[in-house]
């Protein structure tokens, strides 16, 4: 039985999930608490070769299979190599982006079957689950408009998954919302185009209470 918590923070393109979860994880470590940052694809040396392989703009010709195994692989080795012996020491892993993503962008966003999706990663991970998952949620222009600011200014990268059509990133942004369905219990929605400081306060309200009960 696994000691630790698992969090994570999905949504569309331009949410903010990554400076939310750099936040985040700086303000538990402050606090004294055990905590680790991953992120998808990456975090493990072959993961990193991974990522880049992904999200190279030269490789437009890949085959939507091709990339979800590859996101697969990839998330295969962080769960063994890093997330699961963190989670069985008892600490708390926070992931920007694990396999909701897959079924959001390679399932509903390429057409791919998500129940087959829901097989592979199972296989993948081994079936481990996030206890909290955030979806950062804002209109789809917005986050696009946002991540491509940040890109110009050199705070972010446009990778890509980023570059394809408005008419994907809809269907991404609907499938985010198809999982919160799914799994009401295990998702909070936030409102991403609130201030920083506000979703920042909203994603610790419910991270606070998770902590509670491991203290319980």
């Amino acid at each position: 039985m696994m000691k630790g918590r698992f969090i994570t923070l999905e949504g569309p393109e331009g949410g903010g999930k990554t400076s939310q979860t750099r936040l985040l994880f700086e303000q538990l470590r402050n606090e004294g608490f055990d905590v680790l940052l991953v992120r998808e694809p990456g975090g493990t040396p072959i993961g990193d070769q991974i990522r880049a392989v992904l999200h190279d703009h030269t490789n437009v010709g890949m085959l939507p299979n091709t990339e979800l195994l590859l996101f697969s692989a990839s998330r295969g080795q962080l769960v063994g190599e890093v997330i699961r012996p963190a989670l069985e020491r008892g600490a708390i892993v926070l992931c920007d982006r694990y396999a909701d993503s897959t079924y959001a962008y390679q399932g509903y966003g390429l057409g791919l079957n998500v129940n087959a999706l829901r097989v592979i990663t199972a296989f993948a991970t081994g079936g481990l689950l996030p206890d909290l998952t955030f979806c950062l949620d804002l209109p789809v222009e917005e986050g696009l408009r946002r991540k491509r600011m940040a890109y110009e200014s050199g705070a972010s990268e446009w990778n890509r998954i980023d570059a394809r059509d408005l008419a994907f990133h809809k269907r991404v942004h609907a499938g985010y919302h198809e999982l919160v369905k799914r799994d009401p219990a295990r998702w909070v929605v936030v409102d991403a185009t609130q201030p920083f400081e506000k979703v920042a306060g909203d994603i610790r309200q419910h991270v606070d209470q998770l902590l509670a009960s491991m203290k319980g």
